[in-house]
């Protein structure tokens, strides 16, 4: 196939996003990227993958401190550390992503990729929410060693990261509607019924 579709998965923590964003490449036969996209990136610039591991989905205070503590561990501080803006390391892996999407039909999930290929008219954007008790539980499930209210902590300060990382590297707001092609709320169909509501909405717009 010529035509290289990209689909791109915002989530809130714990909504299952990231295993329908798994299951829905592997029914495709699309490339699947998330916290691979740090290692790529990290190749791509000849930077260590601390520096982007630590600025993973980190708005730009976040950033700021990642870098300069990866130029430290690569022995590289100077005073000139900051060679590299935050907007710098955000590039970086923008065009990570802008050069996966020109070589496969892929899903991403995260790292502002929906804005990234957002004149891409071959990229579908989606958010995946989901109802708290079933965030909860499955917070529990990867973490059986915290409490009910330590999972919700979690949520509450994960998702607070990955908006703030969003909204400030877009002119969106995220997990708003408006934000994206579809939101989707993954409690209405289950995670399989919800592989397969997007695999036919897919299929569908690009004639596969």
């Amino acid at each position: 196939m010529d035509r290289k579709i990209v689909l791109t998965i915002g989530r809130q923590f714990g909504s299952g996003g990231r295993d329908i964003g798994q299951r829905l490449a592997a029914s495709l036969g699309f490339g699947y990227y998330d916290k691979e996209l740090v290692t790529m990136a990290a190749k791509e610039s000849g930077l260590c993958p601390e520096v982007f591991e630590n600025a993973d989905e980190k708005a730009s205070d976040g950033l700021a401190h990642a870098f300069t503590m990866g130029l430290s561990y690569m022995g590289m501080f100077t005073p000139h550390a900051d060679i590299l803006s935050n907007e710098g390391l955000f590039k970086i892996q923008s065009d990570t992503i802008r050069n996966l999407a020109e070589k496969e039909s892929c899903v991403i999930v995260g790292r502002c990729a929906d804005y990234i290929l957002r004149d891409n008219p071959d990229c579908l954007s989606f958010f995946i929410h989901n109802n708290t008790e079933v965030r909860v539980q499955r917070v529990l499930e990867m973490h059986p060693e915290i409490t009910v209210e330590q999972a919700k902590d979690f949520m509450a300060k994960t998702d607070k990261s990955r908006a703030a990382y969003y909204n400030y590297y877009t002119n969106k707001t995220w997990g708003n509607a408006a934000s994206y092609h579809l939101s989707i709320n993954a409690s209405v169909l289950g995670i399989d019924g919800t592989v397969k509501y997007i695999q036919h909405l897919v299929k569908t717009k690009f004639e596969l």
